[in-house]
């Protein structure tokens, strides 16, 4: 115990300090948790209400539709839409099973197995998109000026490759 005329033990300085988030810093992170939250929900909400496809599933064939030849390797088509392989495996055996896709190995290299879009998948993509181009353009495109709707995707570029380059 320390009497009145003790000077009371300094409270060890908190190493972390240098750390926290400034209470301005901290609303705008928690903004952006919140949109990283809320966002894909609500598009994967979308999707699947008026295309009967997931989020994720619409990006498949988005990504097969921009390859040559409708044809991308699973592992590229994974790292793409940001998904595992294994997760993208069974993704696209749900898509084989609907005529959307099929699987075959790569004529290249027999070790890798390539997705190739069908025609059924196309017009799969192609009935899904207006109606979720017209809600993405009215959730984020439409509610941002051009110039704020530019320096998003720069910043969230400059975020991705900063999640993407090795740690330093």
């Amino acid at each position: 115990m320390t009497t009145q005329d003790e000077a009371p033990a300094e409270a060890p300085a908190d190493e972390h300090a240098g750390l926290w988030l400034t209470s301005g810093e901290l609303d705008s992170w928690l903004s952006v948790v919140r949109l990283m939250t809320r966002l894909p929900w609500a598009i994967d909400t979308q999707l699947q209400r008026d295309a009967d496809l997931s989020m994720v599933e619409y990006m498949t064939l988005a990504m097969l539709s921009e390859a040559p030849e409708w044809t991308l390797r699973m592992s590229t088509l994974a790292e793409n839409t940001s998904t595992s392989l294994s997760r993208l495996s069974h993704l696209v055996k749900r898509l084989e099973r609907r005529g959307h896709v099929r699987r075959e190995a790569d004529p290249a290299d027999g070790r890798f197995t390539n997705a190739i879009l069908l025609p059924a998948g196309m017009a799969k993509l192609e009935s899904a998109a207006p109606a979720h181009v017209a809600y993405v353009r009215r959730l984020v495109v439409d509610n941002l000026s051009g110039e704020r709707l530019r320096r998003l995707g720069q910043d969230a570029e400059r975020i991705l490759q900063r999640i993407d380059s090795p740690a330093r």
